[in-house]
């Protein structure tokens, strides 16, 4: 089967195909990917469609057996899950954590990641300058004023008021 001949084959049973395995499944999205993944295994082997002389027949069957074999993927995965118990119960995150994470979300992504690398990665500065393919000074400016967009965005939230709290003992 030729370039032409298959395009005139698809166009005309696609969608016959697409209806008739909507009805096998129940699925019509199940039903369009499974024939359309059969119609490309199709175009690998046209030139033997030719020779079965039924390659709607031929396309059907791919496309049930695609349907089918996706259907116990999912059954074995489900059974596996249930096999696996429930998932263990997660704490919250700390509430310290989320004000930082909005924090760093609101500074430029140059600064999130001088920032990031320098202070939670422990990386030194010249490490980050390395990593981030900026020069030194670059990189202590923006953890500079990184830091200090930081101060303003987390002034007064209850992140900020700890960190007063653990410099006034620490004077003290």
């Amino acid at each position: 089967m030729d370039e032409q001949a298959f395009d005139a084959f698809y166009a005309g049973s696609a969608g016959r195909l697409i209806g008739q395995l909507y009805a096998m499944t129940g699925d019509r999205a199940e039903a369009q990917d499974v024939v359309q993944e059969a119609f490309v295994r199709a175009w690998e082997h046209r030139a033997q469609l030719d020779e079965e002389g039924a390659p709607e027949a031929w396309v059907r069957t791919v496309a049930w057996r695609l349907a089918v074999s996706r259907w116990r993927r999912v059954r074995t995965a489900l059974s596996f899950t249930r096999h696996q118990g429930p998932p263990p119960d997660v704490p919250p995150p700390d509430i310290h954590h989320v004000l930082l994470v909005q924090a760093l979300r609101q500074i430029p992504a140059a600064q999130r990641r001088a920032i990031v690398l320098h202070h939670l990665c422990d990386l030194e500065v010249r490490q980050v300058a390395a990593e981030t393919n900026c020069p030194v000074g670059t990189v202590k400016a923006q953890l500079s004023r990184g830091r200090a967009a930081l101060a303003k965005i987390l002034a007064d939230t209850e992140l900020d008021l700890r960190t007063k709290r653990f410099s006034e003992v620490e004077r003290g």
